[in-house]
């Protein structure tokens, strides 16, 4: 091997070694510990949190992620009632299973796994729910008082990506962000917790024109497509000492990958792993709005989660 190219492999890695990965899995098991304490203490007052989650069809990555979510509950002492429906449920029957869950005293939270089958109306369902019980924050009321900035009950993904940057003490005053994905559980709701950080924020997504150099000029990108094989976040559109926070998730020859290449470390001060990033961090907010939405509807401070 020429001397050269020792050179280029030695630059090369130190490159790669100045990124710093975000580590996910670390956040979110301090809060998991937090929430661990605060289910200790509402049980101590008699009351058990319980969350219901409601899946329709066998989406494979659906069912996943709720035996994943239910597992994550069992594990700090939540209780949980799961309600796998048929895919032909319509949106009346879904909405008789809401009202249910709603006037359920037991039930302190109620997830419902998102995508519903298309036939199923899903502002309709999600609309149902009781606020206060509503713990994925996709309803109206939810979704006005986060504009406001004073909703208790925050969206998960969006949430867990704040308290990864508050974790690694990134200041996003005066950052410009570019958020590529405009979904109700990601994009908008992320957009205006970021606004509220001052940072200044884009939205993008499958109709913009000019991505690549919309990216180029980020200090923070944040990318939730999902799809490889629609859109990969290379590293030439990424400047130098950028941010890059990984929420895409897809598999690749069989390997979970995300939607940034590995050659993206080579420009990222700071990245989310995928696995290990994003991923836990979702969950763990899952878990604390199941205890927040606990105290509300039962009217017990269990301080800070």
């Amino acid at each position: 091997m020429s001397i050269h190219r020792k050179t280029l492999i030695l630059l090369e890695s130190l490159n790669l070694a100045l990124v710093t990965l975000m580590d996910g899995k670390l956040v979110a098991g301090e809060v998991i510990a937090r929430v661990s304490r605060a289910v200790s203490i509402l049980k101590a007052k008699g009351v058990e949190p319980c969350l219901a989650t409601v899946l329709v069809g066998d989406d494979e990555a659906s069912v996943t992620y709720v035996r994943n979510k239910l597992k994550a509950c069992e594990q700090v002492g939540i209780k949980t009632i799961n309600h796998h429906l048929p895919k032909e449920y319509t949106t009346e029957q879904l909405v008789e299973v809401i009202d249910i869950l709603n006037e359920d005293r037991n039930v302190h939270g109620i997830l419902v796994q998102l995508p519903l089958p298309k036939h199923v109306n899903e502002f309709i369902v999600t609309s149902m729910i009781k606020p206060n019980k509503d713990v994925d924050c996709l309803t109206p009321f939810n979704v006005g008082l986060l504009a406001y900035n004073i909703a208790k009950l925050t969206p998960c993904t969006p949430t867990g990506i704040v308290e990864l940057l508050k974790y690694y003490n990134i200041n996003m005053q005066g950052k410009n962000v570019v958020i590529i994905n405009r979904s109700m559980l990601v994009g908008k709701p992320l957009s205006m917790m970021l606004l509220h950080m001052d940072a200044t924020v884009s939205i993008c997504h499958s109709k913009t024109t000019n991505l690549a150099e919309m990216c180029r000029d980020a200090d923070v990108i944040v990318s939730a497509v999902g799809d490889r094989s629609k859109f990969t976040l290379t590293k030439d559109m990424v400047k130098d000492n950028a941010v890059v926070i990984d929420v895409g998730i897809d598999k690749v020859n069989g390997k979970i990958v995300g939607d940034a290449s590995y050659d993206v470390r080579e420009k990222a001060s700071y990245l989310t792993p995928v696995p290990g990033g994003v991923g836990p961090m979702t969950v763990a907010m899952l878990l604390r709005n199941t205890v927040i939405a606990c105290s509300l509807n039962e009217g017990i401070d269990i301080g800070m989660v």
